[in-house]
């Protein structure tokens, strides 16, 4: 968390993220992990960047995306310094994703486990996913499932036979 709000911080000045010497963080920190950081303000969403799969560091990911978040979200304009002392940082690590077999729509919302999943779907070109936390404003799976194929640019009644799904779990932890 503190490697995080000072990447922020840095990125308010020098406008790119805090350079992380790895070698000086516990060894934990140093192993490859994907990471969600989120930022809210005032109770209400003010970015969220991450990766799905690992390929660096730990606290390089939260680094890069704590001012990711802060900064090229495309949903929101770059963070202000007046903003800071209203933010709230979340971080979450992921685990692997895994495939979800299934038969069809009704046999994929039987297996999600609400509170606990995170979810990624793709087809054709389009993917998108939910982190578990989003099972707090979205609670059932029929709701899950048809933002998520909203987010993901398909219609909320699509479906095909080579759409996929993979879950993952999250450990999360915030200010």
């Amino acid at each position: 968390l503190e490697t995080a709000c000072t990447s922020i911080k840095h990125g308010l000045t020098d406008h790119s993220p805090l350079k992380i010497k790895e070698e000086e963080f516990d060894r934990l920190l140093q192993n490859h992990a994907a990471t969600f950081v989120t930022l809210h303000k005032e109770g209400l969403l003010r970015g969220c960047i991450g990766t799905l799969e690992a390929y660096q560091a730990l606290i390089t990911d939260v680094s890069e995306h704590a001012y990711a978040a802060a900064f090229k979200d495309p949903r929101f304009p770059p963070l202000e310094l007046n903003e800071l002392a209203h933010l709230h940082i979340e971080i979450s690590v992921l685990s692997p994703m895994s495939a979800i077999s299934f038969t069809d729509e009704a046999d994929l919302l039987k297996k999600l486990q609400p509170r606990m999943d995170g979810l990624t779907i793709e087809d054709h070109g389009h993917k998108a996913t939910f982190l578990p936390q989003v099972w707090e404003s979205l609670s059932t799976p029929e709701e899950f499932l048809t933002q998520l194929k909203l987010k993901a640019g398909l219609t909320s009644s699509y479906w095909s036979s080579d759409f996929k799904a993979y879950r993952y779990s999250v450990t999360s932890f915030e200010e």
